[in-house]
C-alpha cells in the first residue's frame, strides 16, 4: 500500500507553520493555564486518592497472576475457575454493579472537580480573553482559496 505524498512546497510550509506553532505554545503557557495553582488537599483526601488508585492495577496484576498459576498449577486452577462457575448469576450482576459505580463515581467526580476548577480560574468575559486568533498563525500561502464543495453547498442551500 502507497500513500501520497506532499508536494514538497507544501510539506515545507505544513512543517514551518508546525514549528512556528509548536514556538509560540512553549514560549507563553495559555493565560488559564498559568492562573492554575496547585490545591492544598487534606490529608484524609489524599488517603483516600491514593486508595483509589489501587484497584486497577490490582486488578491487572490479578489477572497476571491467575494466567501464571493457570500455567503452573492447572488443576489448582481448575477447581478455582469451577467454584467461580457455581456463583449465581445474581451475584455477578452485584459484582459488575459495584465496581461500575466505583469507577463511574470516581470518574464524575474528578470531572466536577476539573470544571468547578476551570469555572473559578477562566476567563469570565471575552474581554479577558487574549486577542491571539488562529488566522495570524497560518502563513499567506495556505490563505484560502476557492472551494467547490463550500461553494456547492452554499448554491444547494440558497
Amino acid at each position: 500500500m502507497t500513500f501520497p505524498t506532499l508536494p514538497p512546497v507544501i510539506a515545507e510550509q505544513a512543517l514551518d507553520l508546525a514549528d512556528e506553532l509548536r514556538a509560540r505554545a512553549d514560549a507563553v503557557p495559555p493565560p488559564v493555564i498559568a492562573g492554575l495553582s496547585p490545591r492544598r488537599r487534606a490529608a484524609y483526601d489524599r488517603l483516600v486518592d491514593a486508595v483509589n488508585r489501587l484497584p486497577r492495577p490490582l486488578m491487572v496484576l490479578g489477572s497476571l497472576v491467575l494466567l501464571g498459576s493457570a500455567l503452573v498449577a492447572p488443576d489448582w486452577f481448575a477447581a478455582r475457575m469451577d467454584a467461580l462457575s457455581d456463583m449465581p448469576d445474581a451475584l455477578w450482576w452485584i459484582i459488575g454493579a459495584v465496581l461500575s459505580l466505583h469507577f463511574g463515581a470516581r470518574y464524575q467526580d474528578r470531572s466536577q472537580d476539573f470544571r468547578r476548577e476551570m469555572a473559578t480560574t477562566a476567563p469570565t468575559t471575552r474581554a479577558d480573553v487574549p486577542r491571539d486568533s488562529e488566522a495570524d498563525l497560518l502563513p499567506d500561502a495556505l490563505g484560502s482559496g476557492p472551494n467547490a464543495a463550500l461553494d456547492a453547498w452554499r448554491n444547494a442551500k440558497a
